[in-house]
């Protein structure tokens, strides 16, 4: 891997990192994309960005629990039920044809987009002088 291909993943996980935070998406949404856009196939990208989360989970869980926002039991309860839900997909995952794998991707990225277009007009609607 060259420096220049480590540089431009640094500087897209960053911004990813960034855009994520202020819009309130999951950062697998911008970082699938751009480690794609870095010549990834699907399925590594995903796996990839699925393994980028745990840091930012360990420092969001950190200062979430100094502020007194963590509830142990639901997180655990999350937590367990994610394993789950990850042992099931990725089963999924390695059955399904890349182009399907890039094409469901592709309409869960319209859904959030979809999504964080009706929240905001929502949220304009229902506060119609904080244009």
């Amino acid at each position: 891997m060259s420096s220049t291909t480590i540089m431009l993943g640094i500087s897209l996980g960053l911004a990813a990192g960034v855009m994520a935070g202020l819009f309130g998406v999951g950062g697998g949404i911008l970082f699938v994309p751009a480690l794609v856009a870095l010549g990834l196939g699907q399925l590594d990208a995903q796996g990839t960005s699925l393994l980028a989360i745990l840091p930012t989970v360990a420092a969001g869980t950190w200062n979430q629990r100094r502020y007194g926002n963590l509830h142990v039991r639901t997180a655990l309860v999350v937590g367990l039920a994610s394993i789950v839900g990850v042992e099931v997909g990725a089963r999924i995952v390695v059955a399904l044809p890349e182009n399907a794998l890039r094409r469901l991707f592709a309409v869960l990225l319209f859904a959030v987009a979809a999504q964080l277009v009706w929240r905001a007009r929502r949220a304009t609607r229902s506060y119609p002088d904080s244009k």
